[in-house]
């Protein structure tokens, strides 16, 4: 898919002092949540959230990355991220909270010293630029294009000179309230989308202006399916069944059946879509209970009779609450099985039990008792511990200090009320 071709809808928050604030009034707050208003965009079907953190002091700042990464775990949509980034450790900050890509502001010199740093360090693909005008672009445009790849431009311009200047992705910014406009600036052929203040309207319904915005030719930003659902065997019916699966730890969520105009549905918002044979009706999942699916892979079997959907799921696939639908079982072989994610899961939820119930001699809550800096420090000596059976020919006894160490850290993540949960998104969103 070409940015060119298909345009998208980027709503923006501007984030100061933990609130977000209305556009071009500082003074106005425009919501009291932040990571809902941000869940708010992408359940309604926005492309890309872009964030500008307007924060002056470290502590702001400090919030505002919070923030991001919270924003992050709700969303199914990637977020750009702006704003006061003087450092490589800001930007660093902004990737590892989640953000696809970090934003530098290239009417302040330090960006100028900084892209360069940042984009060798990160990847080009993971910096963009914020310009205010043409005459910033015509100064910087080498250094731009070859340490960068997006450009947001801040305010309304000539839109048809920008792909006779730069062939990097352009997206604009503006203030205008007027949908006529909005339709003017998405049909330039240089521009890959737009946001500013008529996008992040709260009430925004960014699937049915992107059908108005097909109704003028302009080609909108939606899943291009390599089939069509004409291709599909169907049962007596018309209905698909789709296997349901997490496509982070390929557990199966569910399974429920697709018509055409569920498939379609599908494929214009990223929101899993299915038909429900009871109510005999589209049925969009989460739309009552808020746990949306959105679909990352969609992929048909060999017969062509039956599709396997890997997707985000937010909170519990299952109406009674679970995980999964899947949880009764019948038959279970005895033979042992061990995953590593349940082993660790497991073990942590042992650590956390003692600390809710401690039990007299427990090795764990001796550790609870002695406090934070306890086991920190047998966190050092088994870190340690490593280093030296590293350097011994006895592989063993490598995973016997590994085994030790990942204990002693599963002890301080409790104590620390972090969860492997908050770890996998760490690194997934790397």
């Amino acid at each position: 898919m070409s940015y060119m071709s298909y345009k998208t809808l980027n709503p923006c928050i501007l984030i100061s002092k933990g609130k977000a604030i209305h556009w071009f009034d500082d003074d106005r707050i425009f919501s009291d949540d932040v990571v809902q208003l941000a869940k708010h965009y992408s359940d309604m079907g926005a492309d890309e959230l872009i964030i500008f953190d307007l924060s002056e002091t470290e502590s702001d700042k400090e919030i505002a990355i919070d923030l991001v990464r919270k924003m992050n775990r709700v969303i199914s949509i990637p977020s750009i991220v702006g704003g006061n980034i003087r450092r490589l450790e800001d930007v660093k900050k902004i990737l590892y909270a989640g953000a696809r890509r970090a934003l530098l502001n290239f009417s302040k010199p330090e960006s100028l010293d900084l892209i360069e740093e940042v984009s060798n360090r990160f990847g080009k693909d993971r910096i963009g630029v914020s310009l205010r005008d043409f005459d910033e672009l015509y100064k910087q445009q080498n250094i731009i294009e070859q340490f960068s790849s997006e450009i947001i431009f801040m305010h309304r311009l000539d839109l048809d000179s920008i792909g006779y200047v730069t062939e990097v992705p352009s997206l604009v910014v503006t203030d205008v309230m007027e949908q006529e406009e909005v339709f003017r600036v998405l049909s330039s052929k240089a521009v890959k989308g737009v946001s500013g203040k008529f996008i992040s309207q709260k009430d925004m319904g960014y699937v049915a202006f992107k059908e108005l915005c097909e109704a003028r030719g302009i080609q909108m930003s939606t899943y291009e399916s390599t089939i069509s659902f004409e291709d599909l065997k169907k049962d007596a019916t018309g209905l698909v069944p789709v296997i349901v699966q997490d496509y982070k730890n390929k557990q199966v969520l569910m399974m429920a059946y697709m018509n055409e105009d569920a498939f379609d549905h599908t494929l214009r918002t990223g929101q899993m879509t299915y038909y429900s044979r009871s109510r005999k009706k589209r049925w969009v999942k989460g739309e009552t209970s808020g746990n949306y699916q959105y679909v990352k892979h969609l992929i048909a079997d060999c017969d062509s009779d039956a599709l396997l959907a890997q997707v985000e799921q937010l909170g519990s696939a299952c109406h009674t609450g679970n995980v999964t639908c899947f949880f009764n079982k019948i038959i279970e072989n005895d033979a042992e099985h061990k995953n590593l994610n349940d082993v660790l899961e497991s073990v942590y939820h042992t650590i956390h039990d003692r600390k809710i119930n401690p039990k007299v001699g427990s090795y764990t809550n001796y550790l609870f008792d002695k406090g934070l800096d306890k086991i920190l420090k047998k966190m050092g000596e088994e870190a340690s511990e490593i280093i030296i059976a590293a350097k011994n020919p006895n592989a063993e006894e490598i995973k016997y200090e590994i085994a030790d160490f990942l204990y002693h850290t599963m002890v301080m993540m409790v104590e620390r009320q972090i969860t492997w949960e908050d770890i996998l998104y760490e690194l997934s969103d790397r």
